[in-house]
This record gives C-alpha cells, structure tokens and sequence, in this order.
C-alpha cells in the first residue's frame, strides 16, 4: 500500500487531489480515475464521497469559491471601521483576490473559468453570498447615516454590477494593464461617493 492510500480518504483530501490533477490534465482531460490514482485508491472510494464526475468537480469549484467569501465575510462582520471605507476595502480585497488567482496560477484560474461555467448555479450561490454582504456594509452606512440607498439590495446588486470589470474572470486579462489600479481606484471612489449620505 502507497504512503498516500494509508491516509484516510476525507472529502477534503480527495477536493485537494483533484484541484492538483485539474491542474495537471486540464478540465477537459482530468478524470475520476486521475483523481483515485493520485490518491492511491479505487474510482469506487472517490465515488462513495462524489457520487459522479460532476458531483466533484461542482465540489472543488464550490470550495474553490468559498475561500474567497471567507475572507470577504470578515471585512463585512468586522466591529470596527466606517461603513464606506468597508465598502472600500471589501472591493479592494475582491480584486486582489481575482488578480492573485489569475496571476499566481493562471493554468488553475483558467481551469477554474471553465468549471464556472459548468456549474451556474454554485456560481449564483457565490454572487449571491458576494451581493448579501455587500449589501450589510451598505444596510449599515444607511443605519449610521454615512451612506444613502432607499433599496439596499438594489444597491448591493449595482455596485457589485458597476465594479464587475474588477471581478468578473471574463476581464482577467485587463488586469494586468499597469493602469488597472488607477483604474480601479477612480471607479470605487465613484462609487462611494454616489453612495455617500
């Protein structure tokens, strides 16, 4: 028995396994069978944690997702801090996030535009979660008079809309214009300033 089919076969090891095996083969060419190898066990044991191909990829998109709205979630819940400069260091994380991903491991971010694609509505879950907290930040410069929206979730859905260039994977290629950050600043102050009481 292989050192890595000694360990135990948690749903986490095996999202771990396909995230590299995605990375190695690609979307279109990874397989569950690539994915049981690496981990040194059966396609049967991956599909007793997946039930199907589609099961685990919707999975490792899904988690691929979440990471980021972790640590989004902790600038929206955050104790401290008016809400306009939350506002303003929610969009800057988001785009960073976005940029990090696209440039540190481009052939996984790639991988990652495909499975969006495949897997709507996680994908509408994720933007869903983004808008919600977008939109607690906003509910909370309403409540302490910094900012003003008579619908706060119309609001949320516009500035998330209105910075989709930032975040949208579909624009991954113009961030890496050495303007982008001029760029990027000048439309969240414009922003905030149509949101300002």
């Amino acid at each position: 028995m292989s050192p890595a089919a000694a360990e135990p076969l948690t749903p986490e090891r095996i999202l771990e396994t396909t995230e590299e095996v995605l990375r190695r083969f690609g979307p279109t060419k990874a397989t569950v069978v690539d994915v049981a190898r690496a981990l040194g066990v059966s396609h049967g044991s991956v599909y007793r944690h997946f039930p199907s191909k589609a099961a685990l990829r919707e999975a490792v998109t899904d988690r691929w997702l979440a990471k980021s709205v972790v640590r989004l979630d902790k600038i929206a819940s955050a104790p401290e801090g008016t809400a306009p400069s939350k506002l303003e260091a929610w969009l800057e994380a988001l785009f960073e996030a976005k940029r990090h991903k696209a440039g540190d491991d481009p052939e996984l971010f790639a991988t990652y535009t495909v499975l969006l694609a495949e897997n709507s509505d996680v994908v509408d879950q994720h933007l869903n979660q983004l808008i919600e907290q977008l939109g607690r930040i906003i509910a909370e410069g309403v409540e302490e008079g910094s900012l003003s929206a008579s619908d706060v979730p119309a609001a949320a859905r516009a500035v998330f809309d209105a910075t989709g260039r930032f975040h949208d994977p579909q624009y991954a290629a113009e961030w890496l214009k050495p303007t982008i950050v001029t760029e990027f600043e000048a439309v969240t102050a414009l922003v905030i300033r149509g949101l300002r009481a």
